[in-house]
């Protein structure tokens, strides 16, 4: 498949969500694993990389500047701002145009980069009207230390009045076959205005590569055992959905992520998938995914084992729920 447009760029469809290399998902990778699995991607030709600077709590972005920064001009770099550790250790959302612009200052360090060329708004903050936000990250455009701005996890709506203030890169929302939000407006919105989209968590946190079976696994600090689709009962619903799927990916030759990611791509031209994960193997079995396709019968068949009606559970809970700005379905 050919790449997709993200802005001024142009990027293989699927890219490198780089979270779980600092934290998440149990433990993290050594560094010297974690330089391992960035110098593997970009040899095995993934030319985008996402990161954060809650990730890690700064320590992603810090893994990022020193493992490739050699490497600079070979992909593009996605950072976000808007949510991030404060001075009391509190992971804290704010979006005030002073502090967009001192986490700016402070990724372009840890990064050890003169320019980021695609920052999210990680979180809309809702005590600061989005227009004031946008118009912080214009100002990083005009001053050259950004080069395209992107949101996370908003509504149609909050697009909308963003990119009256700046033309948008990119959104970047959860998508999958089990998390069809996006389906709602945002996707469509996305294609009208000529920004790209930006699928995180395509493989539905591990649940679609089939890998996952026992819930109980999950260490203590891993962020899915606070998610209502991941407690054990719901779990164990969901994971009766797959066997219908595995017979789908055996009939098309590819494995079960593979499939999950060929079906997010297959949404859209301006669509594009940042899976994340700790294993080579993974990297490149995921990045293969680019070019499966699959026929309209195809997709209408998995669009009817696994769907926001065919799942259990909400894919967050109620606290981090009015976090964001989403759409939500019915």
């Amino acid at each position: 498949m050919s790449n997709r447009k993200l802005g001024a760029f142009e990027c293989a469809s699927i890219g490198l969500g780089c979270m779980n290399l600092s934290h998440a998902y149990g433990t993290p990778p050594s560094e010297k694993e974690a330089e391992q699995l960035l110098l593997s991607a970009l040899d095995m030709g993934y030319n985008m990389l996402d990161t954060a600077a809650l990730y890690g709590f700064g320590n992603n972005e810090v893994l990022l500047g020193k493992v490739l920064k050699q490497r600079r001009n070979e992909f593009v770099l996605a950072s976000k701002c808007g949510m991030f550790k404060n001075d009391a250790g509190v992971r804290e959302i704010n979006g005030r145009p002073d502090v967009i612009r001192k986490t700016c200052e402070d990724s372009l360090g840890r990064l050890q980069t003169d320019v980021i060329d695609l920052y999210y708004l990680h979180r809309w903050d809702r005590n600061v009207p989005i227009e004031e936000s946008v118009g912080a990250l214009s100002d990083l455009v005009t001053e050259g230390k950004v080069r395209g701005v992107g949101l996370s996890e908003v509504s149609a709506d909050t697009l909308r009045k963003a990119h009256a203030v700046h033309p948008i890169s990119a959104v970047q929302t959860e998508y999958s076959l089990w998390t069809r939000n996006p389906e709602i407006a945002v996707l469509d919105t996305c294609r009208e205005l000529g920004a790209a989209f930006v699928a995180f968590s395509p493989l539905a946190r591990a649940y679609l590569t089939g890998k996952l079976r026992d819930i109980y696994a999950l260490t203590e600090k891993d962020l899915r055992r606070d998610m209502p689709r991941f407690e054990v009962d719901n779990y164990a619903r969901n994971l009766l959905l797959l066997d219908s799927i595995e017979e789908v990916a055996e009939q098309e030759n590819c494995t079960l992520a593979q499939l999950a990611l060929a079906w997010v791509l297959a949404q859209g031209e301006h669509v594009i998938a940042i899976p994340g994960t700790t294993n080579l193997n993974h990297l490149k079995e995921n990045f293969s995914a680019k070019d499966v396709f699959l026929s309209a019968d195809v997709i209408a068949r998995l669009d009817k084992i696994i769907n926001q009606d065919t799942v259990v559970g909400a894919r967050y809970n109620a606290l981090t729920q009015a976090e964001i700005d989403t759409e939500e379905v019915a």
